[in-house]
């Protein structure tokens, strides 16, 4: 017979599960147009902020299902250890869910090292290796160098003289890509990585595969009510 103790802890455990996406997510989120005119002022302009630079900036890959019903935006560092430990949970409930639409805006904030795996792993897009390069990086177990980062992508199969002569080719357009992650990070009042826009939901910290599922869930319910 089960022990009446393990029972109740169990069932607070369940009761746990089921209340922490709302105290994290939930509680926490707000929708893209309620942000606050000082907020926004933060930003270089409004047009940073729309609904489409945020959701769909072109210059951004989709990866996941680029005509799924939901959008994920994660603002990520390839050095931060929490986005490390979210990037196989969110990928696989992409998978597992089919109609999710991922956009991953890189926001090094730990350092050159981080600034110049993102503008490498950005660069590698011209050679449609862009997703090969974020896996890579992102799962990466040691501290990133320069010459460690271009090991990984080498690896990854990405050809790294041509990423690095298209990082400088098209220097200006990365710089202002990561510009407008830079804002949009910083206008949502995120104050470190990993954070999510999910729907139209603000979520500043990591999640697990059962937050994901019940954040992408209340993004969709809230969608339907409008």
């Amino acid at each position: 017979m089960t022990n009446p103790e393990a029972r109740t802890r169990g069932r607070k455990m369940r009761d746990a599960m089921k209340l922490s996406p709302i105290l994290f997510a939930l509680a926490v989120s707000i929708a893209l147009g309620a942000m606050s005119a000082p907020a926004r002022a933060q930003a270089a302009g409004d047009d940073v902020l729309s609904r489409d630079a945020v959701l769909r900036d072109r210059d951004i890959p989709d990866l996941g299902n680029p005509q799924g019903d939901m959008t994920i935006v994660e603002y990520f560092d390839y050095q931060c250890p929490y986005c490390k430990k979210a990037a196989p949970e969110l990928a696989q409930v992409a998978k597992e869910d089919g109609k999710v639409r991922i956009v991953l805006k890189d926001w090094p904030i730990f350092g050159p090292q981080s600034a110049y795996a993102a503008k490498m792993a950005l660069a590698a897009k011209f050679q449609n290796k862009y997703e090969d390069a974020h896996d890579a990086l992102i799962a990466a177990k040691t501290k990133l160098t320069e010459a460690g980062v271009d090991d990984l992508l080498a690896k990854a199969g990405v050809d790294v003289a041509r990423a690095t002569a298209d990082r400088d080719a098209h220097g200006r357009e990365i710089d202002a890509l990561l510009a407008r992650n830079d804002a949009q990070a910083r206008a949502f009042g995120f104050q470190g990585t990993p954070a999510f826009i999910i729907g139209t939901f603000r979520v500043p910290g990591s999640l697990n595969a059962a937050g994901f599922k019940q954040a992408i869930s209340d993004a969709r319910k809230a969608a339907a009510s409008k």
